[in-house]
């Protein structure tokens, strides 16, 4: 966060809804006293339990308007999708923001093939939704990527993976801020 991410998501497909609510009150409290939102992903009902700043949700998921119902208008609720059909629907969805890719096969999304550069720019010339990028963003994926129309990107293994995180992070919030 000290580096610039402005807004932190705990993912995870594998624990139990006990041990994510263990990490998230965790995280939610380094978050708060960052000042920068929390969402968790997948599961609005331990969003609404933890009181997190809101929920991603996916394909799979429960459907956006469940997650703002239960979260409330003021909560932050995203939503991914991963082809032009996918995003088009979404127009009608109570989202804040929606995400698109992954842009480049990631192990982060298992099994699902990169969407390429292609359709950050369909998002970009089609969504009234503020989209963010996922799948493969490092300093030299970055450029094209923003060329294309992306302004906000998902970051993971490149952050959790790195020596010194904040200066990655930091690398990373230059380029961004230098392309708006």
């Amino acid at each position: 966060m000290a580096g610039g991410v402005d807004i932190v998501q705990l993912r995870d497909k594998i624990l139990d809804a006990r041990s994510i609510l263990d990490r998230a009150v965790v995280a939610q409290g380094v978050c708060a006293e960052a000042g920068v939102p929390f969402i968790l992903n997948d599961r609005p009902d331990l969003a609404l339990d933890l009181g997190a700043d809101g929920v991603h949700v996916g394909q799979g998921d429960a459907r956006p308007a469940l997650a703002r119902r239960m979260l409330g208008p003021d909560a932050i609720v995203g939503f991914s999708t991963h082809a032009p059909a996918e995003l088009d629907a979404a127009a009608g969805e109570p989202v804040d923001y929606v995400s698109t890719g992954p842009v480049h096969e990631t192990p982060t999304k298992l099994g699902r093939p990169g969407t390429g550069v292609g359709y950050l720019r369909h998002a970009a010339s089609t969504t009234a939704h503020p989209f963010f990028v996922t799948g493969g963003v490092t300093p030299e994926t970055l450029p094209p990527m923003l060329e294309a129309g992306a302004r906000r990107f998902v970051v993971v293994r490149y952050l959790t993976e790195a020596d010194d995180p904040e200066a990655e992070a930091r690398t990373l919030r230059r380029m961004i801020d230098a392309a708006w």
